[in-house]
């Protein structure tokens, strides 16, 4: 007998998602095998690289920066997608890119040797019309003269066996004997390569200022450039652990909650350094940076790199560590997979999909040696999926921030978070903080009572150049926090500005200022055909679970002891059964 239409398209569906799955536990084998490299390419990656050209063209008119046998990179893709606009009319017309891809291919070529291993900065995801990017960091003398010499210079970077080890190191006596005119050149094509992107905002997620081994400076950062060459653009230090912290994560059985960074180490001499501009509406308090654990540091990153994309202007982000192989892509993925839970990008994928997608982009064809982290232990990979957990409340959600600085608020219907949410109208200079940490402002109710054209939820803002484009200025106000001396459990205060603490509970912010709420379910704003959070939670969890199952089924997760009560095995088997796959790897 014939199945039925309904029971066919069941059917169908079933064995497109088994299928899917099968599809990630392809690729997590292969990437737990080999570490990418655009000069050794197979059959096998070849397919990978024409799935992502596919899952990208889904959604988006792109273009490619040609890297064909790694020769302006030796560990970036060989075909680098280029996203120039939403592939609908509609944001066609509204963000559709000015960006040539010729010149853009002509820049990247000169400005290449500017940044560590030729990590050049790199656009990977477009959210309104705003390109976020990733690279390595700056790299210091050492690496542009001696660490593969010739080979190196005139092979286009393709030759990347040289450990890192091995490195030269910076020599800063050279450089100040007349090698800063090198400086001024390489970084100069690279600080182009940024404007031409529009990127304003850069986010540093080393927690040294520089990196230093044998007692040597090997590379440097913007944030220490000393000629100021990068004054113009908003710099954030946010150190962040690297990717040898995560064998604790693996040690404690795979457990983050309470896992705290050591900050009191030699090396680590990075302050967290974030303007203040970005501090006031998180409701985060940042001093206490050095006693979160895991969790609570991810999360809040995460929150203040999205609260920098949805920021009025027009201006991009880039995101790097050192090499910006294992932190930054952990980034660069968890903000492809929120947006993605918000329906802002790839909106037309589904959770295999996007998996598949920032695995295969984001991770392997980015370099990121999983094969030799396994061996250490240093599980970041597994990290980046497993957290979804912790971020899938509206909390986290682009869309109920850019529905709130687009929508038309009447007087009566704004709440104090509805007020810390919208970007306040500043008078007088940019430099005074007479009340930057108000939690309402004069000009912040002055705000309420503006009225704009109803805009897309996903509008990125007025639009023409940015300010910052228009006329050189200072840095904003930055707002630091100092590494704590040895033998103190708690960080310094800020030391730019005063400390300010927000109150406990949104209900005591609102009795302070005279605001009352009726109920506590979030009020009702115009654009109710965006996705709400039980929607975003379900798609993030979705993602998680089809990952989980396709990591238990090839690589597994080793417990540094027996667990009593083998909570590991259990998880995976759960999720392993609940898409179809059965663990073949011994969890132990």
């Amino acid at each position: 007998m014939a199945a039925s239409p309904s029971a066919s398209g069941s059917l169908n569906a079933s064995g497109i998602s088994s299928r899917r799955s099968e599809e990630i536990a392809d690729l997590i084998d292969l990437f737990s095998r080999t570490q990418y490299r655009a000069k050794e390419v197979t059959p096998r990656v070849e397919r990978i690289e024409k799935r992502c050209l596919e899952l990208f063209g889904r959604d988006y008119k792109y273009s490619v920066i040609h890297n064909t046998n790694g020769e302006i990179c030796g560990h970036y893709p060989r075909q680098i997608v280029f996203l120039e606009y939403e592939s609908t009319d509609h944001n066609k017309y509204r963000f559709e890119s000015t960006v040539q891809i010729g010149k853009l291919q002509d820049l990247v070529n000169r400005s290449k040797m500017a940044r560590c291993r030729g990590r050049f900065v790199c656009p990977v995801i477009l959210y309104c019309g705003k390109h976020i990017c990733r690279s390595s960091t700056l790299a210091g003398w050492g690496e542009l003269y001696g660490r593969t010499g010739y080979n190196y210079i005139f092979s286009g970077g393709a030759d990347d066996t040289v450990a890192e080890s091995e490195e030269v190191p910076e020599e800063d006596s050279a450089v100040r004997n007349g090698d800063s005119q090198l400086f001024d050149k390489v970084r100069g094509l690279d600080i182009k390569l940024l404007r031409y992107l529009s990127v304003r905002y850069i986010c540093d997620l080393m927690v040294e200022n520089k990196k230093v081994k044998f007692g040597l400076n090997v590379t440097s950062s913007e944030k220490v450039d000393k000629a100021q060459r990068y004054a113009d653009f908003t710099l954030l230090s946010v150190p962040y652990p690297g990717c040898e912290f995560f064998k604790d994560y693996k040690d404690r059985d795979y457990t983050a909650e309470g896992l705290v960074f050591n900050w009191n180490q030699d090396f680590v001499d990075a302050p967290l350094t974030i303007p203040a501009s970005f501090t006031k509406n998180l409701n985060i308090d940042w001093s206490e940076y050095q006693s979160w654990d895991l969790v609570q540091q991810t999360q809040n990153y995460l929150k203040l790199l999205l609260h920098i994309i949805n920021s009025d202007d027009e201006s991009g982000l880039l995101v790097h560590c050192i090499s910006g192989w294992d932190r930054t892509p952990l980034f660069v993925s968890l903000l492809r997979l929120s947006l993605w839970a918000d329906g802002a990008v790839h909106a037309s994928l589904e959770p295999a999909e996007i998996l598949y997608l920032t695995i295969a982009y984001d991770w392997f064809l980015f370099g990121h040696m999983l094969p030799d982290r396994l061996i250490k232990g240093e599980e970041i990979f597994f990290f980046c999926f497993n957290f979804l957990k912790h971020i899938v409340s509206e909390n986290f959600s682009s869309v109920r921030r850019q529905r709130r600085k687009n929508s038309q608020f009447k007087d009566c219907e704004l709440t104090v978070e509805d007020l810390c949410l919208m970007k306040p109208i500043h008078r007088g200079s940019v430099s005074s903080l007479s009340s930057d940490f108000s939690l309402i402002t004069e000009d912040t109710v002055a705000a309420c009572s503006f009225t704009s054209e109803p805009t897309d939820p996903l509008s990125s803002g007025t639009p023409g150049l940015p300010a910052w484009r228009k006329a050189r200025t200072s840095s904003p106000q930055m707002v630091v926090w100092n590494k704590a001396p040895p033998g103190e459990d708690r960080p310094l205060p800020p030391i730019t500005v005063a400390e300010t603490r927000s109150s406990s509970s949104s209900s005591s912010n609102q009795s302070e200022q005279g605001f009352s709420r009726t109920g506590s379910s979030p009020l009702a704003v115009p654009g109710r055909g965006c996705p709400g959070p039980s929607e975003r939670q379900a798609r993030l969890e979705a993602v998680r679970e089809v990952f989980l199952a396709a990591y238990s089924s090839t690589v597994g997760l080793k417990s540094a002891a027996p667990s009593p009560s083998g909570a590991i095995s259990g998880l995976l088997e759960q999720f392993a059964r609940g898409v179809g796959l059965r663990g073949t790897n011994a969890i132990v």
